[in-house]
């Protein structure tokens, strides 16, 4: 049973199927996880195999305390999900976007056209190099999530 608010989203489709087949998933995680009930689910886009997850400020901390919620989910919907904030900077953005890599360097190029590109150099050394399929999917995701173009190098 939902409110007439939500109700009235679906119809205009501000929100989607996907969002409400993730919000219907992570409250019935509610019971074991006591730190969903203060979570704000933004968004719920579908990118390349992946499910990106746009909390609100400060909840995606609260899933990397707790992953379970994210693996089961992910589990349940065959999906790799990746938990994204709303409001935050592009450095933090891609920093959560490329968790688990090392960010070298973040420059923005000016194109002769007028728009810009952004470009990250990620540490060759250390943590393992992201297949290219993985790179395409994350540009995707910052394409959809934040309309950034990104070229994504690794630094020698």
């Amino acid at each position: 049973m939902l409110c007439s608010k939500c109700q009235t989203k679906i119809k205009t489709g501000a929100v989607t199927k996907d969002y409400m087949e993730v919000a219907k998933k992570l409250i019935s995680y509610e019971g074991q996880n006591q730190f969903l009930q203060t979570v704000t689910l933004d968004n719920v886009i579908d990118v390349g195999g992946f499910l990106v997850l746009v909390v609100g400020k400060g909840d995606s901390a609260k899933f990397n305390v707790n992953p379970k919620p994210i693996r089961d989910l992910g589990d349940a919907l065959n999906k790799r999900v990746v938990v994204i904030e709303a409001s935050m900077n592009d450095r933090k953005f891609l920093e959560d976007l490329f968790s688990g890599q090392q960010i070298i360097t973040i420059n923005i190029i000016w194109l002769p056209d007028g728009s810009t590109e952004t470009r990250v150099v990620l540490g060759a050394r250390g943590a393992k190099r992201l297949s290219k399929k993985r790179i395409q999917a994350l540009t995707e995701i910052a394409k959809k999530v934040r309309k950034m173009d990104l070229r994504v190098e690794y630094a020698y």
